[in-house]
C-alpha cells in the first residue's frame, strides 16, 4: 500500500534559540503522534475504502485527516487523538461523497459523457496460514459478502459500525468521532446490526 504521510515537516522547526526541554517536547510529541498515526493508519484506509470504493481517494481521505491532526490537534491529550482522527476522517468522507453526488448530477447534463469503469478493490484479507484452498475459497466468498454488505449500508450506519467493531471505539468515542450523540450512535449502530443480519443469516 502506498506510504502514508510523514510527521518530520510538521515538526521540523529551527533550534536558534529554543530551549532544549521545549525541543525535548516536540519531539516527544512528535514520536507519540508518528506511532498513533502508523497504530491506525491501515484500518482507517480499509475504512475509507468501504465507504468510497476508491483507493486513490481512501488515501486522500487518510492523509488529510492524519495532516488536518497533526496541524490542528497535536497539543491535545493523547487520549484525545482517536476520536478526533476519526471525525476528522468521517467528516473527509462524506465531503468527497457530495463532491462525488454533485458531479455526478452535473456530468449527467453534459451531451458527452466520460464512460469511466470504476474498479472497486476488495479489503485485503489475509488467509489463514492453515487453510486449505477449498476453505479459503469459502472465506474469501463470506468475506466478500461482508464487505458489500456493510458498503451497502447508509452512511451513518456504516460509520456507526465500522468505528465500534472495527475500531473498537466504545460509545462515548464513537459518538466524539462521528459528531453526534450518543443515543444516535446506539440507534444506527442497532440498525446496522439489524440489516446485516438479515443479509447475512445465511451467511454467517
Amino acid at each position: 500500500m502506498t506510504a502514508f504521510v510523514t510527521l518530520a515537516g510538521v515538526y521540523s522547526t529551527p533550534n536558534f534559540g529554543v530551549e532544549r526541554s521545549r525541543d525535548q517536547d516536540l519531539m516527544t510529541t512528535s514520536r507519540a503522534l508518528d506511532q498513533f498515526l502508523s497504530s491506525v493508519e491501515k484500518r482507517a484506509f480499509k475504512i475509507a475504502q468501504l465507504g468510497l470504493r476508491n483507493d486513490d481517494d481512501a488515501l486522500d481521505a487518510v492523509q488529510d485527516a492524519m495532516m488536518k491532526l497533526v496541524q490542528s490537534y497535536a497539543a491535545r491529550p493523547a487520549d484525545e487523538w482517536r476520536p478526533l482522527f476519526y471525525r476528522i476522517l468521517s467528516n473527509g468522507i462524506r465531503d468527497m461523497q457530495r463532491r462525488r453526488t454533485v458531479r455526478g448530477r452535473i456530468m449527467a447534463w453534459l451531451p458527452v459523457r466520460d464512460s469511466e469503469d470504476d474498479e472497486f478493490d476488495a479489503i485485503a484479507q489475509a488467509p489463514s496460514h492453515d487453510a486449505g484452498p477449498a476453505k479459503r475459497l469459502e472465506l474469501d466468498e463470506a468475506i466478500g459478502v461482508l464487505e458489500k454488505a456493510v458498503a451497502d449500508l447508509p452512511p451513518r450506519q456504516q460509520q456507526a459500525f465500522l468505528l465500534r467493531n472495527f475500531e473498537g471505539l466504545d460509545v462515548n468515542e464513537t459518538a466524539s468521532a462521528m459528531g453526534c450523540s450518543e443515543g444516535s450512535v446506539k440507534t444506527h449502530y442497532f440498525r446496522a446490526l439489524e440489516s446485516l443480519r438479515a443479509k447475512l443469516g445465511e451467511v454467517f
